[in-house]
Parts: structure tokens; C-alpha cells; sequence
């Protein structure tokens, strides 16, 4: 009895282990079931996500779909599903490396993890030849990770940096800040736009890392550092779920109002149609790009099959990408379907791990191949998987509006962007932009060093007030600074068409009275960011480029040599210049020739050409020449002779009108040369040469090879004259070297005395000048041009270039007793005129030291001669004496003739 008990027991425990045994081994190995053969495929996918759970259906509704329209397939796939938590790293791979190890699946679908998760799991499938199938990856860094059994169902986001690069460029911005979530699939991306923006002539000035599990209080303070810099346009490239909490925290912290520019890449917003009302509210004006899928019938019938428990989700493009990973999968395994499905297992002794335990699938290789080969039309489009990734780089732009999202565009690595997929139109369609506008924001904002007005530096100095003049009045116990000429013209007519810059206020420097010692610390001021703007008579250089940014030029500029002028004197022989030597040789030699044309018509028929040789000869030449008067008096009877006398005519009437010209600007245009010519004469005789106080030109002096000890500054116009008048070898200097618009002024005002000779040096010309990558520099630029080409500009030239015109006018005005009082004629005024003209000015304060000194030795001749000995001037007449004559160069006190008749 006892013997039967264990007996019967033994053999029920022998059933039992052979039962287990059995259902392991038909877990792990294909099994034959209705003449199909099972295969195990492994499915991985985050627990409690909604999304990852339609995906699930969506897989089963593939295969489902698959194998009835393909009944007579002799595989099927088995579905080993296995959920981890997002919470915990390595999760994933952990339910990985279970579905290799407990079912030896042939191939796993995996959805979003981690960067390391998905680094471990892809070296799980290179070991066991499994290929590893992602349906929801799009980071670039996987791809570069040593897998050859990794595919991608999934396009590469790559080619979002060159959309992104089009967009910029599209609306002009310069600058844009990118959001992203600091982990591979961030850093990957945020490097490869860098380049792309690059070649749009676009950067990035800033980044906004945000952390996988950041906290709000952390995106938080990401935000705000972001939000108090100049740059208005961000980008956002995370997950949907990141991005999501992100545009919440923008809304609320004002930043989604009018001037600032989102833009979102399809990771944030290809599940758009799944994400909360609340989060599409704070998305209000975002523009973003979209995968492209095709809208077909089958994907609407789909849609309708999707679980009744996701009715509420609209479908996603993940879901459609992992629906046609399924077909590509069953379709592969059918393919191979008569190869080995077993794994080879390694022999191992001594300690060893689960990764050691795995196996080796024996039909890995040819499953992957096939996948690399399969090609179909499927929802999402054609699945193609090129270099282990899908297809497909066109991308939809859309702008999130109201509970959803408009269409506005496309892009697409041939055309770029396009306002349909099929045309050539590169303009997009309307954008409501966020602050429900749809005017385009500039892409920046102005952060004012002084508040909310714009701070702008101008120099003070007193060189030539028709480029720039400085008043400060204190007498209302304010400053009030008033600023004038050509320069501050140009400038307020550029801000006047850039209104959206807001007020700004004018700042003298270095103080409210000395003159600027340098416009280089002018310069600097800037980059010390204690002014936005420095406006005036500011010389782009090399140098000060290092420093600032620098507008588009609004003049022409250089460096020019200006030297005293020597007259011509005028010789006995000036009636020969006007005409060359060889053209005075032809002339005579066409009067002989006349003459000896004349008389061989004439001399037979004319009396008056007879006589003897010598008469003969006289009376044509005669004849010939007198005709330079008109007052030939023979007459000729040939009517050749007539011809050609009326062709001399002609010919003489012209030469005469010519010379006539030429001999009469001559006797009074003045003739003006320069004294020096060459710079090196200059160098190589040491002698003084001048430049404007606080100008570059010292610098470029010295660089020239003159010494520091032979350059003598000069702060006005009038200094400049005595300096110029004086002479190098009288305390003056021999040569002013200063930027052409400053010797312009000083000519139009001594034009008389003083010639240009020869540029120095080249330079930009006058621009104004903002801190290092401001964006006010090419909107002021632009505009700048538009300013240039426009009216304003010579209507300002006019306004401060002509200083000849005004003098003339004050010169008129002084002494219109002569012209306008006066009964003598035209002519006696105008010679008047000219005489006073031609004097000096001797009211000039130049020349009232010699006056004094002079009328001082005057009276103390007349005491001596008279016996007096007074030792000072009589002032009891209120009046200085003044002489009564001054020779040479002095002015005649007497008034001129037409007054004196007056």
C-alpha cells in the first residue's frame, strides 16, 4: 500500500515537472498551430501612459489587419508585452533584456526611454541579434551609437535644424534661444541648428537647458533668466509632455505676449491633438513644425477602429509609425520564415550573469536584412527605412490657434519653404503671432542702459558745428542738452521710421563742458554698456570694431592732406597757353596754306592779287589772316576761292570762340597750387604737420613715420588758419592731415588760401556705433540705407553742406550799403564789392592784436614828432585809434567809391 502511495505520487510529480518543462519550451520556441508557425516579437512600453497604451492597440491592430488580408501566410506573430517605469533608470532594459532571456523574442518594439536605456537596450540586441525596431525615437545621437541592429520607424529630426534656419531667415531675425531638454536628444540637436543657423547668418546668443525631471520652480527660473535678455524668439525642442508644462509656465509669466516669436519642433507638438485644452491655450501664436502625413481614406476607417477606451485621443502620428513597424515586422518574418528560429546558446562554466545567458538568435541576420529591404506604402506614407531610419523630411508648418492648430506651410529639404506642398511660393499664409497680432515681431527688445530711454552718447566738442553741435543750458536748474547739425539730422530721421524704438535722450561725454579728449574712450563707453548708442561725427575703424558694432557708413570719409596754396603769377606770354604748341603750329600752317590757296585761285583772274612776287605774296597772307577779324578787303571772284573762304570761316570762327574762352578763364579764375605735394617731403624735413584734437588721424600719423614731437592738435577752424598762416617755421605747421568731410567745411570757408592735395588713408566714413551684437545695428542700418537714398538726405546735405552759400549770403547782407544804398552803376558796385572782398577782415580776431599794436606804435610816433611823450593810448574816446591807411596787406579805411557817392 505504502509502496503504491509513493509510487503514485512520483508519477504525478513527473507529470507535473514534464507539464512545466513542455509550457517553457512552447513559450520560448515557435510552435505549429494550424499549419502556422508562432514567433515571439517583444513589445516594451511605459506603464500608466495613455498614449503608449493606443500605441499598443494600434500594433495589435496592425498584425490583426495584416494577417487577415494575408490569410495564407504560414507565420504569426506573437505579441510579449512588458511595461517598466519612467521613474527608475534602466527599467526599460530591465524588461528588455526579460523578454530576450524568458521568451527569446526575435525582434522588440520598443517606445520612448531613455538615453541610456535605449544605449543599453540597443547593445542588448547587438549581442543577441535581435533587431531592436523604435517607434517613437528621434534622437541622432542613437543612431551614432555602434548598433547595427538598431531601425529607427521613425525620421530623423535632424533636418528640423535646416527648417528652423528658414524660418529665421524667412523673417529676418538674427538671433534665436533655444529650450531644450538637457540630455542627448537636446544636445544633439541644439549643435547641429548651430550650424544650420550659421549659414543664414543667424546664432544663437543664449541657451535654455531644461533638465528630463526638472521641476517647475526650476523651468521656472530657466525662463526668467531668458526673459531679461534682449532676444525675443525662442525655440523648444523636448518631449510633449516637458513642452507642455513649459508653455504653461510662459503664459504665466507674460511670455507669450506681443514681440515674443515661439517656435516649436514636431517632438512638442506632433501629438498636439492629444495634449490638454489648457496647455493649447498657452500655445496660443507658437509656430511649429509637423510631421507630414498624407490624409487618406484608410487612415480615417482606422481611426474608427481605434479602442473605444481612446476615443477621446485623436490619433497620433506615433501610432501611425507603429502601426506600419508592425506590417514591416510580420512581413519580414514571413519572409524568413523557413529559417531557424532558435537561439544558440553559449556554453559557460564558472560564475557568470543574466547577459551571459543570452543567447544568440539564429535568424537575426536575415531578419534584419529583410527590414532594411522592405519597402511599402503604409498610414503614415511610404515606409522606407534608409540608413536604419525612416524616410521621410517633409514637414508642415502649423500655427497653434484657437483649440487647434492652422496650416500655414511647408518645408521641405529641395524647396525649402513653401506656401503649398506643390508650388513655388516661398511666402507663407497669415501667422496670428503671440498677443493675438499679426504684425511679424522684430525678434528683439530693447534693454536701455538707463531705464526704459534709450541712452545716446554724443561727443562734445567744438570743431565743426555743421556736423555736430552740443548745448547744455542750465539755467532752469535741469540739464537741458540740445544737439544740431548734419550728424544728429541723419540720426533722428532714422529713428523717426523706427518708432517702435521708443524715446531715448542725448548724453554729452566725456562731461557737460570740456571737449571730448578722445573719441576712442567715446567708443569704449559703449562696450562698457553706459550707452546704447553713440551718434555724431564717428570714423569707422579696425580697430573700434573690436569694440562696438558699427551701423552702414551715412558718408564718404577717408584721411586728406590740406596745405597752404601759391598763385600763379602771369607772364607776358599768357595769350600763347590757351592754345598747345602743336596746335598753334597747325593753325599757322592752315593760315599759309589758305593764303597760298587763295592766290593760286585768284592771281590770274584778280587784279588785286597782281603785281610783283613779293605783293602777291603779302596780299594773300594778308588776306588770309585778316580774316581772324572779318576784315579782309579784296574780293574774290572764283567761286572755288568763295568755297573755300566760306569753309575758312568756319573753321576760323571756331578757333577764335575757343581761344576766346580759354584766355579769359585764364586772366580770372585765380590760379591755385599747393606748396607740398608728397607726405614723404613732409617726413623727411621734420617739419609740423596738424590734426584735429581727439581724432584717430594722430595714430594713423604716427603709423605714417611721423614723430609724435611734429604733430600739433587743433580744436577749430580759425586755430587751424593761424596755424596754417603762420607756418611750420613760425610756430605754425606746414600741413593739416584730418577726414575729407571735416576739410570740406574748412575749404568752403577758406577756399582762397588753401588747396587738398591727396588722400592719405581710406576709411568707412561716419557711423554710429552699438554694443557688440545688438540687433538695433542692422534695423538702424536698413533704415539708414533707406534715409541715404531717399529726399531727407540731400535736403539735409543741403541744410549743412553749403557754408559757402551762407557766407556769401552774411557777406552780402554785411555790406549791402554798396550794393543795395548806392545810386553808382552795376559795374562800380560789383567792382567794390570785389575790392572788399579781396581785403582782409581785419574785425577777424586774428588780426586785432596787430591792429592794436600797430595803432599803438602809430601814436607813439606822432607823440615823439610832436614833442609829446605820453606813454599809452588815449582811451577817453571809448574807441581804440586806428589807422587811417594799411598798405599791401592791410584793409583801406576808406570807404569805397559807390558809397562815398551814396
Amino acid at each position: 500500500m505504502k509502496v503504491s502511495v509513493w509510487t503514485g505520487l512520483s508519477v504525478w510529480l513527473l507529470i507535473m515537472l514534464s507539464w512545466f518543462v513542455i509550457a517553457d519550451i512552447a513559450a520560448v520556441h515557435p510552435t505549429v498551430k494550424n499549419n502556422t508557425l508562432s514567433v515571439n516579437i517583444g513589445m516594451i512600453y511605459e506603464e500608466d501612459n495613455k498614449i503608449e497604451k493606443m500605441v499598443l492597440n494600434c500594433i495589435k491592430l496592425a498584425l490583426s489587419d495584416f494577417y487577415n488580408s494575408n490569410g495564407h501566410y504560414k507565420t504569426r506573430i506573437v505579441l510579449k508585452t512588458r511595461v517598466y517605469s519612467k521613474n527608475n533608470t534602466l527599467n526599460a532594459a530591465a524588461a528588455a533584456l526579460y523578454l530576450l532571456k524568458h521568451y527569446e523574442v526575435k525582434a522588440i518594439l520598443m517606445g520612448p526611454t531613455s538615453s541610456i536605456d535605449a544605449a543599453f537596450i540597443i547593445n542588448l540586441g547587438e549581442k543577441a541579434r535581435v533587431p531592436i525596431i523604435s517607434y517613437s525615437a528621434t534622437n541622432p545621437l542613437l543612431s551614432s551609437i555602434q548598433g547595427s541592429y538598431y531601425i529607427r520607424a521613425t525620421p530623423d529630426v535632424l533636418p528640423q535644424a535646416k527648417a528652423i534656419a528658414a524660418l529665421v531667415q524667412a523673417f529676418r531675425w538674427r538671433e534665436i534661444v533655444p529650450l531644450y531638454v538637457d540630455n542627448d536628444y537636446g544636445a544633439g540637436f541644439i549643435s547641429y541648428l548651430a550650424d544650420s543657423l550659421a549659414e543664414v547668418y543667424a546664432r544663437i546668443p543664449y541657451h535654455g537647458p531644461i533638465p528630463v525631471f526638472a521641476t517647475d520652480d526650476q523651468i521656472r527660473h530657466q525662463l526668467n533668466k531668458l526673459k531679461n535678455t534682449s532676444t525675443t524668439v525662442f525655440m523648444v525642442h523636448m518631449t510633449s509632455d516637458l513642452a507642455s508644462r513649459l508653455f504653461l509656465i510662459v503664459k504665466d509669466l507674460q511670455m507669450l505676449e506681443e514681440g515674443y516669436v515661439w517656435i516649436a519642433t514636431s517632438g512638442a507638438t506632433d501629438e498636439l491633438g492629444l495634449l490638454d485644452h489648457s496647455v493649447i491655450e498657452s500655445m496660443q501664436g507658437v509656430i511649429s513644425l509637423q510631421t507630414y502625413v498624407t490624409q487618406t481614406e484608410n487612415q480615417k476607417k482606422f481611426d474608427n477602429r481605434i479602442d473605444p477606451g481612446f476615443r477621446d485621443l485623436k490619433l497620433s502620428i506615433t501610432g501611425l509609425w507603429a502601426y506600419d513597424a508592425a506590417c514591416a515586422l510580420a512581413r519580414a518574418v514571413e519572409a524568413v520564415g523557413g529559417s531557424n528560429f532558435g537561439f544558440r546558446k553559449e556554453k559557460l562554466s564558472g560564475n557568470f550573469t543574466d547577459l551571459d545567458t543570452l543567447g544568440i538568435s539564429y535568424m537575426g541576420p536575415k531578419l534584419l536584412k529583410t527590414l532594411l529591404n522592405t519597402s511599402f506604402i503604409g498610414l503614415a506614407g511610404k515606409f522606407s527605412v534608409l540608413n536604419r531610419q525612416l524616410d521621410s523630411s517633409t514637414y508642415k508648418i502649423i500655427n497653434v490657434i484657437g483649440s487647434g492648430s492652422r496650416d500655414i506651410g511647408f518645408w521641405t529639404p529641395n524647396k525649402g519653404i513653401t506656401k503649398t506642398l506643390n508650388s513655388s511660393n516661398s511666402v507663407l499664409k497669415a501667422i496670428i503671432w503671440p498677443g493675438d497680432t499679426t504684425i511679424t515681431p522684430k525678434g528683439w527688445a530693447i534693454l536701455p542702459a538707463s531705464g526704459n530711454q534709450l541712452k545716446v552718447g554724443i561727443p562734445v566738442k567744438a570743431f565743426y558745428e555743421e556736423l555736430l553741435k552740443v548745448t547744455v543750458d542750465k539755467s532752469t536748474g535741469s540739464l537741458n542738452i540740445k544737439a544740431s547739425g548734419f550728424c544728429i539730422d541723419v540720426f533722428e530721421a532714422v529713428m523717426e521710421k523706427l518708432q517702435y524704438l521708443g524715446p531715448y535722450n542725448y548724453f554729452p561725454y566725456p562731461d557737460y563742458v570740456v571737449p571730448t579728449d578722445s573719441y576712442d574712450n567715446l567708443i569704449y563707453q559703449v562696450f562698457l554698456q553706459k550707452f546704447d548708442i553713440v551718434v555724431g561725427d564717428i570714423t569707422i575703424t579696425a580697430n573700434r570694431s573690436l569694440y562696438v558694432d558699427f551701423t552702414l557708413p551715412y558718408t564718404e570719409s577717408g584721411v586728406t592732406m590740406v596745405v597752404p596754396a601759391r598763385n600763379e603769377r602771369r607772364n607776358a606770354w599768357v595769350f600763347l597757353m590757351p592754345l598747345k604748341t602743336d596746335l598753334w603750329v597747325a593753325s599757322l600752317c592752315a593760315f599759309i596754306f589758305i593764303a597760298f590757296s587763295i592766290w593760286v585761285l585768284e592771281h590770274r583772274i584778280n587784279d588785286e592779287f597782281r603785281g610783283p612776287p613779293l605783293h602777291q605774296a603779302g596780299t594773300s597772307l594778308f588776306y588770309s589772316f585778316s580774316m581772324l577779324v572779318f576784315a579782309q578787303r579784296e574780293n574774290v571772284f572764283s567761286n572755288l576761292a568763295r568755297f573755300v573762304i566760306i569753309i575758312w570761316f568756319f573753321v576760323v570762327f571756331v578757333l577764335t570762340q575757343s581761344y576766346t574762352a580759354s584766355l579769359s578763364s585764364m586772366l580770372t579764375v585765380q590760379q591755385l597750387q599747393p606748396i607740398v605735394t608728397d607726405v614723404q617731403d613732409l617726413i623727411h624735413k621734420g617739419v609740423y604737420v596738424g590734426y584735429q584734437e581727439g581724432s584717430f588721424v594722430k595714430e594713423l600719423l604716427k603709423q605714417k613715420g611721423f614723430q609724435e614731437t611734429k604733430l600739433v592738435p587743433y580744436i577749430t577752424a580759425e586755430t587751424l588758419d593761424e596755424l596754417l598762416a603762420k607756418g611750420s617755421a613760425n610756430g605754425g605747421i606746414s600741413a593739416v592731415f584730418d577726414e575729407i568731410p571735416y576739410m570740406k567745411l574748412f575749404l568752403a570757408k577758406y577756399s582762397s588760401k588753401y588747396v587738398m592735395v591727396q588722400p592719405l588713408y581710406k576709411a568707412e566714413g561716419f557711423g554710429f556705433a552699438f554694443p557688440k551684437g545688438s540687433p538695433l545695428a542692422s534695423d538702424v542700418s536698413r533704415e539708414l540705407l533707406n534715409v541715404i537714398e531717399g529726399d531727407d538726405m540731400t535736403r539735409m546735405e543741403k541744410k549743412w553742406g553749403l557754408s559757402l552759400l551762407i557766407f556769401t549770403a552774411t557777406f552780402l547782407y554785411e555790406y549791402r550799403q554798396i550794393w543795395l544804398y548806392s545810386d553808382a552803376s552795376i559795374w562800380r558796385k560789383a567792382k567794390d564789392l570785389t575790392d572788399v572782398f579781396l581785403q582782409r577782415d581785419m574785425e577777424f580776431h586774428t588780426f586785432r592784436r596787430n591792429i592794436m599794436q600797430q595803432s599803438t606804435r602809430n601814436v607813439r610816433s606822432d607823440n615823439k614828432s610832436s614833442g609829446c611823450e605820453c606813454e599809452g593810448i588815449n582811451t577817453d574816446s571809448g574807441s581804440s585809434p586806428r589807422p587811417s591807411n594799411f598798405t599791401d596787406d592791410r584793409v583801406s579805411t576808406q570807404p569805397p567809391n559807390s558809397l562815398q557817392t551814396a
